[in-house]
């Protein structure tokens, strides 16, 4: 039956083998989900079919669902995959004269990760030295003017590259631009002149801070990805509206918060990670919702593992990451990703059982699919030890062959390995674990964060399978799996406000009298966020504009954020900076403190769904649906599982391990020595089981 008109919300979640779409009903509350497999070759055929799936229109009214959509959010790796696949667009860069290897030598050093590694090579440059050209102009650190932009040395420079070398992308960063940007602007409003079919990407649209090679990277990354998202956006834009779409397309940020589909066409670079960022959104939605319970996000798909750590609600955040070993400066959350997921390929290595990165992906896609893939991935060793069924995958709407996955396991990884079959598909996911363990480990205990005060919100497709096994590994004591959690990042796309984020570097002393001159700047920034705001129609009273500070020691190379509050001294500022610093370093200092860089968030509020409280269940647990043969953890043995249906669970219920719960798109897994029961949001919580008295006894 339809809505009422403009009562639901979609949020649609390109993962790497399957697309999600949830739709939202306001007027009763109800979710619903279809996935679509990823069409990697036409990523919006993928997208159009999970959304017709979901909200299919009748023959005599095609379109009419798509008209009862109030907000459509959208989240994509497409700009990711092509930095990681090198499929992005040929591009061009534009720099100071004696500056066009700046992005070659880089800053010299080696990765951490690679410290030892004799054999190391730093990744190639994205741009080719014959396509970094250098152009007079100087702008100093005080952004005064030292010598005047070279216009005509500008037009011969975007001749040669669009004329001669048939770029239709270019990059323009200068020194210091980060003070005063009027060369970048005068040369982009050139080329464009010049060139109105290229894209042209500037470095300070982007980011206003300094550190020139970081800036070069960012503004090289967003011309790369430019051409490739600009595209798939206006076509998926002029699908959605010819399909009957009439509310603007809003396309998740790396950080959280949406933004226009017209926006992420201007700074697509932000949009990089946005899948990932829905779930943390989603993560820390729920945390807030739970009374600020301490959560980290487990997000398992088809080609990576996604984690983060939500204290308070407020998920870990930084200004600085790298993506394939390429900086960016744009506010992403703090995510640990390892390549593995329900895709990733187990392989032998010199005798080493390993598992990932290489993905099996959504084509050819696990051997299991019948789709012509030959290696072993997860989903096939999940398979092999009975965690899923043939039958119920995807709710039954595909069929897949349990067979082939086990023979593929016992010819490509048993055999080598000299093990049973079972046994080395067991080993897949110890392999996994010790991996993902390695990554939380980073953002928990290499932060003075004990593990086992979260509770593990584990979701994608296959996380509610694997996080119970990884509580186990690490004491974690609660596993939360939430309703739909196939679906979990669009959720958390649907939690979205719009937010953009402004920065400049200013380099100043933390005074008092350095605070009060820092106002006309923040100003600047604030009329930048009403504009964005009010261009996404956003009105006056939903608009919030939070000023941050980024905070060093004086000689201290790494910055802390720092909200700046009504009322703030140079003290209270820095008396927050040390007790943050205490907090993630474990000490702080008597010295002065520094301000690097002005932050301006501007957020758009938006309407939320609630997280409504369920009637309790007024029967008792209810049988299970089955059982089948399947490997026990706990136990190290293949044993009898019972099988429940999801949708027969309600609050209040609960059971012993080891269990299987099916829910169509998800399957939770809940082993021998472990406890499930349903919270009073219907979400599945599972446990250590209470030892019997006579153990405790032991």
């Amino acid at each position: 039956m339809s809505s009422p008109a403009g009562r639901v919300r979609l949020a649609v979640d390109i993962g790497g083998t399957f697309v999600d779409a949830l739709a939202f009903d306001e007027a009763n509350g109800t979710l619903r989900l279809h996935k679509a497999p990823t069409t990697p070759d036409a990523p919006a055929r993928g997208v159009l079919d999970a959304v017709g799936g979901l909200m299919p229109a009748g023959d005599d009214a095609p379109g009419a669902a798509l008209t009862e959509v109030e907000a459509f959010v959208h989240g994509t790796t497409l700009g990711l995959n092509a930095i990681l696949q090198r499929r992005g667009a040929d591009v061009g860069i534009i720099t100071n004269e004696g500056f066009r290897d700046l992005l070659e030598i880089a800053r010299a050093n080696v990765p951490g990760h690679s410290m030892y590694d004799f054999s190391y090579a730093p990744p190639p440059p994205l741009v080719p030295r014959r396509r970094r050209l250098g152009v007079p102009g100087r702008i100093d650190a005080q952004g005064q003017v030292v010598e005047d932009l070279d216009e005509d040395a500008v037009r011969e420079a975007g001749r040669i590259l669009v004329e001669e070398q048939g770029l239709r992308s270019i990059a323009v960063c200068y020194l210091h631009s980060y003070a005063n940007p009027e060369h970048e602007r005068r040369t982009a409003r050139i080329l464009r002149e010049a060139y109105p079919d290229v894209s042209v990407s500037v470095s300070t649209d982007i980011t206003r801070e300094y550190r020139e090679y970081e800036r070069t990277s960012t503004v090289t990354l967003d011309a790369y990805i430019r051409p490739v998202l600009s595209d798939y956006i206006g076509t998926l834009e002029t699908r959605l509206e010819a399909a009957g779409l009439t509310r603007p397309l809003h396309i998740m940020r790396s950080g959280g918060g949406a933004m226009t589909a017209e926006l992420a066409r201007r700074a697509p670079l932000m949009t990089v990670l946005s899948g990932p960022a829905g779930g943390v959104v989603g993560a820390s939605y729920l945390s807030r919702e739970l009374n600020g319970r301490k959560l980290i996000s487990f997000d398992v798909g088809g080609t990576s593992v996604d984690c983060c750590v939500i204290e308070n609600g407020t998920p870990g955040e930084v200004h600085e990451a790298s993506i394939d070993g390429f900086p960016l400066l744009i506010p992403i959350f703090d995510i640990r990703t390892v390549g593995a997921g329900g895709g990733s390929i187990a392989w032998i290595d010199e005798g080493l059982l390993k598992v990932g990165p290489h993905s099996a992906g959504a084509v050819p896609g696990p051997v299991a699919y019948g789709a012509g893939g030959t290696e072993p991935t997860l989903t096939d060793a999940a398979l092999t030890l009975g965690y899923l069924a043939p039958e119920a995958f995807l709710g039954g709407d595909m069929r897949i062959d349990a067979d082939a996955a086990r023979d593929a396991i016992a010819t490509k990884l048993a055999a080598p390995l000299g093990v049973t079959v079972t046994e080395a598909a067991a080993s897949v996911f110890r392999v996994l674990l010790a991996r993902t363990v390695g990554a939380l480990r980073e953002i928990t205990v290499e932060r003075a964060l004990d593990p086992r005060e979260f509770a593990l919100l584990a979701f994608g497709g296959a996380g509610p399978l694997i996080g119970p096994m990884l509580a186990r590994e690490m004491g974690i004591a609660e596993v939360i799996v939430p309703q739909v959690p196939a679906a979990f990042s669009a959720f958390g796309m649907l939690m979205s406000d719009l937010e953009y984020e402004f920065a400049t570097t200013v380099l100043r002393p933390l005074t008092d009298e350095t605070l009060g001159e820092l106002e006309p700047a923040f100003a600047e920034l604030e009329t930048q966020g009403d504009e964005v705001l009010s261009a996404q129609g956003v009105k006056p009273e939903d608009r919030l504009l939070v000023r941050r500070l980024d905070v060093r020691y004086n000689g201290q190379e790494h910055t802390l954020p720092i909200d700046l509050l009504p009322g703030d001294t140079a003290a209270t500022v820095l008396a927050r900076f040390n007790e943050q610093h205490r907090a993630r370093y474990g000490h702080a200092m008597p010295d002065t403190g520094q301000i690097l860089t002005l932050r301006l968030r501007a957020v758009g509020r938006l309407a939320k769904p609630s997280l409504p409280e369920l009637p309790a269940a007024q029967t008792p647990t209810p049988d299970p649906s089955g059982e089948r043969p399947a490997f026990d953890v706990a136990s190290g043995e293949v044993v009898a599982f019972p099988v429940y249906d999801r949708a027969t669970l309600g609050p209040g219920h609960a059971l012993n391990g080891p269990a299987i719960v099916e829910e169509g798109t998800s399957t939770t897994v809940i082993f021998g020595d472990q406890r499930l029961a349903v919270d009073p949001y219907g979400q599945l919580i599972v446990t250590a089981a209470t030892p019997a008295p006579e153990e405790e006894d032991r």
